[in-house]
């Protein structure tokens, strides 16, 4: 057992380290200094608190299991990014950037927004939401506020920045809440899917390389998972071949083949000093529908809380009583995985690389 005295030595001691290098906000024995997120309500954990919108989540029974209670995480408990970030090393969660100034910004800073997607009208039809070239602009102001703890030395920032972990998860709701919502957005019809798939992963292809030019060099990059089989789907979908709406999951298909194609060419050479990692999130998503049971999970098509036929024809309301026992739910409610889902796959993506190329997210922090 440490003595009172060496304890105060101790932190004396980092303490002066902290001030010294101006980075105050690193995490102790952590695997990388910082951690920046982009994407949507998968991953937000509170950028939409105060906007006026219906893709919230500030109420209960959302964070029911957080040891936070609710914060704006779209789950009972720990996204996929949260667990990430234990895995990381990080002691505190990547706090959201609608409440994060100062230094703090040093340890990273999620910037998701439900609803949120690549295209800019992407997730009007639900209200306010901070679109990908929001964030990445919100991003471009955090370098410029960084900026000042490295005392305008360009280089050490570019360093700095260069070992944190970046994550972008987007496009979901270009496909949920944009191309097939006919009745509010003309996508559907102006573009095939192929078309469509292009498309975004042009504009993409420009944000991303915005994120570079900023600074990013160790990117995580996800791709959309099945959603032709989440709980809200299969509420509305009545087909007789697949269980699925397999018309959704074959365009998103059409972007996932296009976004693995990106990766490679930005590693092979496009963005020179970075490394992308592929997150091959519709391969996880089948596989843990496939092999539920043996992973634990007894319901993997419902939500464990919602309305109406698979609990995915409206999300959790208000104080809605949610199913008894939520380790045994694959979903948590209409749209996003429970908090053991998210960990398990958090669990599978880091150290192995049966779903990330070419490299599991293990070994680009280590480069």
């Amino acid at each position: 057992m440490r003595s009172f005295s060496t304890d105060l030595v101790l932190s004396v001691t980092l303490m002066l380290v902290l001030l010294a290098t101006r980075a105050c906000a690193q995490p102790q024995q952590g695997q990388v200094p910082c951690f920046f997120i982009f994407g949507d309500s998968l991953v937000d954990n509170g950028n939409n608190n105060r906007l006026l919108t219906l893709s919230r989540a500030n109420y209960r029974p959302y964070g029911i299991d957080f040891p936070q209670g609710v914060t704006g995480r779209f789950t009972n408990g720990r996204t996929y990014v949260d667990a990430l970030a234990q895995l990381f090393g990080f002691r505190n969660y990547i706090p959201p950037y609608a409440r994060t100034r100062g230094p703090a910004l040093l340890r990273g800073v999620n910037y998701a927004s439900g609803a949120a997607g690549i295209r800019d009208e992407t997730g009007n039809n639900l209200g306010g939401h901070t679109s990908m070239n929001q964030q990445v602009a919100n991003f471009g102001m955090t370098v410029e506020q960084m900026r000042r703890y490295f005392r305008g030395d360009n280089n050490a920032l570019t360093s700095y920045l260069s070992k944190c972990i970046f994550y972008s998860g987007m496009g979901s709701n270009d496909y949920l809440n944009n191309y097939f919502m006919s009745d509010f957005y003309s996508t559907g019809h102006d573009f095939t899917a192929s078309a469509f798939a292009a498309v975004l992963l042009q504009d993409y292809t420009r944000q991303l390389t915005q994120l570079y030019a900023l600074g990013a060099r160790k990117v995580i990059v996800t791709a959309i998972g099945q959603i032709g089989c989440i709980p809200y789907q299969l509420a509305r979908y009545n087909g007789t071949n697949s269980r699925c709406n397999e018309k959704i999951n074959n365009a998103i298909s059409l972007f996932n083949s296009g976004l693995l194609k990106l990766v490679q060419n930005f590693n092979n050479g496009r963005l020179p000093g970075a490394k992308f990692v592929y997150l091959d999130s519709y391969k996880s998503s089948n596989d843990l529908s496939l092999n539920g049971t043996s992973l634990g999970f007894e319901v993997i098509d419902k939500g464990c809380c919602g309305v109406g036929r698979n609990n995915g024809q409206i999300t959790c309301l208000p104080l809605q009583q949610t199913c008894p026992d939520r380790s045994k739910y694959l979903y948590w409610d209409a749209f996003h995985p429970t908090e053991v889902a998210n960990i398990l796959l958090a669990k599978l993506t880091y150290n192995s690389q049966t779903y990330t190329y070419p490299m599991s997210i293990q070994q680009l922090t280590m480069l």
